[in-house]
């Protein structure tokens, strides 16, 4: 005998159920996201097909994409974008997932006196990976000349995308470069960066879905973690204006350190930020000459 067709919500329940015997995180919300997708829905708007029985081909894909979640590949990578801010960003295995902490640095940038000043600010986001923090800058900022720079040549590729695919690809310039250090000196009024922060012998360890699908180099940041800041504010010396702001994304273990280095390089107003679970995960500084 033939198997009944399923409702909807029979087959996010079998999804869960399966996912949670894989001890994939969050399961529900997995199988959500991946139904949501076939239905071109939100995920809280799957309610109205809940009775639903889909035909085979939406079938087929949700299982496939099932499958896929459940061998180890990040949901966001199945799904092909994710949400960040006001944007929807394609994602894939050139760049790490943005993350939700990550809307806060944008918010930081967004209240700070470096970003409101008169003008045309120079922002400039270095390892920008998807583009998410300086295309969302350049969509809520009123106005300024947007900057996205990173090592990698595929992640550069995504990003610029990304600019084509929220219509920003007239606001903001991409360039691949190692650091800020090739901007005029005194020129730039926000830097700001989310990069490799997790120490060499931590990325190691880390769950499967990351370790073994985002790229190495957006994780890996040296043997304590701290490589890429050290030589990241030796370019911000350089390259910000006296008043310029520093914004950067830290390791939760991070923020002694990281506000001991940004006063080492004569930054003022030095402030480590926790992010809305109460870790520490933002440092902020102003350059003082």
């Amino acid at each position: 005998m033939a198997e009944a067709p399923k409702k909807l919500s029979e087959l996010i329940a079998l999804s869960d159920a399966f996912l949670a015997r894989c001890k994939i995180p969050n399961p529900r919300v997995v199988s959500e996201l991946l139904a949501a997708r076939l239905f071109k829905c939100g995920r809280l708007d799957l309610y109205r097909y809940a009775d639903t029985v889909p035909d085979t081909r939406v079938v087929d894909a949700l299982r496939r994409g099932v499958q896929r979640v459940a061998k180890g590949e990040p949901v966001q990578y199945v799904l092909g974008q994710w949400d960040f801010r006001k944007l929807t960003l394609k994602v894939d295995r050139r760049a790490l997932i943005p993350r939700p902490e990550t809307e806060q640095l944008v918010d930081l940038v967004l209240k700070s006196a470096q970003a409101k000043q008169a003008g045309k600010p120079l922002v400039v986001d270095v390892g920008t990976g998807t583009g998410c923090i300086i295309l969302s800058l350049a969509s809520e900022m009123r106005d300024g000349v947007f900057v996205g720079l990173d090592l990698s040549p595929d992640a550069l590729s995504l990003a610029r995308e990304n600019a084509a695919l929220t219509g920003l690809e007239g606001r903001v310039m991409f360039a691949e470069s190692d650091g800020c250090g090739e901007f005029d000196p005194a020129s730039v009024d926000v830097l700001v960066s989310n990069p490799p922060y997790i120490p060499s012998h931590v990325v190691d360890g880390l769950e499967p879905h990351i370790r073994d699908h985002e790229p190495r180099m957006a994780l890996d940041g040296g043997a304590d973690g701290l490589d890429i800041y050290r030589s990241l504010l030796l370019d911000a010396v350089m390259v910000l204006k006296p008043g310029g702001g520093v914004f950067l994304e830290i390791g939760d273990e991070q923020g002694p350190a990281m506000r001991e280095m940004l006063e080492e390089y004569g930054f003022a107003d030095v402030s480590v930020i926790r992010d809305y679970s109460g870790k520490d995960r933002f440092a902020v500084g102003t350059q003082s000459v």
